[in-house]
């Protein structure tokens, strides 16, 4: 069973940096196409970034494009979600997720496996 844990969330000002991590065990790691999502109150989730088995073909939705980069490291079994020049309306309850479907997908609907979700404030 896979089982992927984050880390990293707290509170920020605007403009600050946020480093995620998210550490995955159980599974053959390197196979799968990992992706971020967050949630915030009242609101779905929705995606925020994906990114191919071998680290490339990075995606990123409009709201984070240049500001957040994410990446992996195969050898730790960890993806990470660097966050810069945060906004309030980035605050969320950010996953990490993991799909056995294939590359370029953004819908949570899509995911198989799901982390517990680590909380981002930013405030004015």
């Amino acid at each position: 069973q896979v089982q992927l844990v984050e880390s990293g969330g707290g509170l920020v000002q605007a403009g600050g940096s946020l480093r995620l991590s998210c550490a995955a065990s159980g599974g053959t790691f390197s196979r799968y196409g990992m992706g971020w999502f967050r949630q915030a109150p009242g609101k779905e989730r929705e995606f925020v970034a994906r990114m191919s088995w071998s680290g490339g073909n990075a995606y990123y939705a409009d709201s984070v494009k240049g500001r957040f980069t994410t990446s992996r490291d195969n050898a730790k079994a960890t993806v990470y979600l660097e966050m810069n020049s945060l906004k309030p309306e980035d605050t969320a309850v950010y996953y990490c997720a993991e799909t056995v479907r294939g590359l370029g997908l953004t819908r949570p609907s899509e995911y198989d496996y799901w982390g517990q979700g680590t909380q981002v404030t930013v405030s004015s």
